[in-house]
C-alpha cells in the first residue's frame, strides 16, 4: 500500500484550491434576485373592482388605490386594506340564515339574547329584523372602528330595543311597523355618523314579530276580544249609519213640505188681500160696473157647478110646469 509523501499531499490541496469555483460572483445577482422576488411578492398588490386600496405607511394613511394592479412600498413599510366599497353587507338578528336561496335554510338555535324585548305597554315580543350596509367611507371605517361588525350589531340591538320600547304591541304588529323600520334606521344611521363610522345604513327591516311561546294564547285572547269589540263597534256605527241619516231626511223633508207650505198660504193670503184692494178701489171708482164684474165672475165660477139650468122671465108666476115634477117620482 502506498503512501503519499505530506508534499504530495500538499500539492495535491494546492492544485484543488485552483481548480474549485469561485462563488462571489454570485453574490450579488442572488441578492438582487431575492430583493426583486421580495419587491413583486411584498410590493404590487391588486385592487379588485367592487374595492378600494387604503394604504398606509408605518400605520398612517398615505393614499386610496382604485381597482387595478398597483406598487406599493415592500418590507411593510407600506401596507394595505382592501375595502369593499360597493357591495351591501347584511345582518341578520334573532335568526341565521345558513343557505340562502329559492328555499333557504335557517337556523333552529333561538336567538333570544338579542330578539326578545320588552314593548311599551309591557309585552313581551320575538322581534326579527335585518340591517343591510355599505362602506361609504373606508379611511374612517379603517381608523375610527375597532370591530365594524361587532358595532353595528351592538347599536343595532340598543335603537331596535329603544324603539320597540317606545311603541304598544299592537302597532308594531299591525299598524306601525313602516314607521318603527324608518325610525330605527334613521337612529342606527345618526349614531354611526357621531362616530364618524364611514357606515352607510341601505336599509333596516322587521322580518317577523311575534309574541313568546310563553304568552302566545293569553296574547291570542286578548286579540280575539279586541276583534270581537271591534265588530260590535262596526256593527253599532253601521247601525247607526243607517238610521240616524234616514231620520235627519226624513225631518228635514217634513220641514221643507212645512216650509213650502207656510210659503204657499203666506203668498196666496197676500194674493188675496191684494186681490180685494185691488178690487175694492175699482169698486170705489165705479160701483156698477163692479158689481157687475163680480156678478158675472162669482156666476162663472157657480154654473159649471150646477147640474140642470132653468132660465125664466122675472115676471113669471107660475114656474112647477117647468119643474115636470111627476117624472120618475117627482125627481127633477
Amino acid at each position: 500500500m502506498d503512501f503519499n509523501t505530506p508534499d504530495e499531499l500538499l500539492g495535491g490541496n494546492k492544485q484543488k484550491r485552483q481548480q474549485a469555483p469561485d462563488y462571489r460572483k454570485y453574490i450579488f445577482p442572488a441578492i438582487a434576485g431575492v430583493l426583486a422576488l421580495i419587491f413583486v411578492f411584498s410590493g404590487v398588490y391588486s385592487v379588485g373592482p367592487d374595492e378600494v386600496g387604503v394604504v398606509r405607511r408605518f400605520g398612517r394613511y398615505v393614499r386610496t388605490t382604485q381597482p387595478g394592479l398597483h406598487v406599493k412600498i415592500p418590507m411593510g413599510i407600506e401596507k394595505v386594506n382592501n375595502i369593499k366599497v360597493k357591495y351591501v353587507f347584511k345582518e341578520e338578528f334573532g335568526f341565521k340564515t345558513l343557505k340562502p336561496g329559492i328555499k333557504s335554510q335557517y337556523s333552529t338555535r333561538e336567538y333570544f339574547d338579542e330578539s326578545l324585548m320588552l314593548t311599551g305597554d309591557l309585552n313581551v315580543l320575538v322581534v326579527e329584523w335585518i340591517v343591510q350596509f355599505k362602506i361609504k367611507d373606508p379611511v374612517k371605517l379603517l381608523f375610527n372602528i375597532r370591530d365594524p361588525r361587532a358595532t353595528i350589531r351592538s347599536i343595532s340591538e340598543a335603537v331596535m330595543r329603544q324603539v320597540v320600547g317606545d311603541e304598544s304591541v299592537t302597532d308594531i304588529l299591525t299598524t306601525r311597523r313602516i314607521e318603527i323600520n324608518q325610525i330605527a334606521q334613521d337612529k342606527l344611521q345618526e349614531i354611526l355618523d357621531s362616530y364618524e363610522s364611514g357606515v352607510q345604513i341601505v336599509t333596516l327591516r322587521l322580518q317577523d314579530v311575534n309574541p313568546a311561546d310563553e304568552v302566545k294564547p293569553s296574547f291570542n285572547e286578548v286579540n280575539e276580544a279586541k276583534q270581537e269589540k271591534e265588530k260590535v263597534i262596526n256593527q253599532a256605527w253601521e247601525a247607526y249609519n243607517k238610521a240616524i241619516p234616514a231620520a235627519m231626511g226624513e225631518a228635514l223633508k217634513t220641514i221643507k213640505q212645512a216650509e213650502g207650505y207656510a210659503l204657499k198660504r203666506v203668498n196666496a193670503a197676500k194674493g188675496d188681500a191684494h186681490r180685494f184692494i185691488d178690487t175694492w178701489e175699482a169698486y170705489r171708482e165705479a160701483p156698477g160696473v163692479t158689481r157687475k164684474r163680480l156678478y158675472l165672475e162669482a156666476m162663472n165660477e157657480i154654473l159649471p157647478q150646477a147640474g140642470q139650468k132653468f132660465i125664466i122671465d122675472s115676471s113669471a108666476t107660475n114656474i112647477l110646469p117647468l119643474l115636470r115634477l111627476n117624472k120618475e117620482g117627482g125627481a127633477i
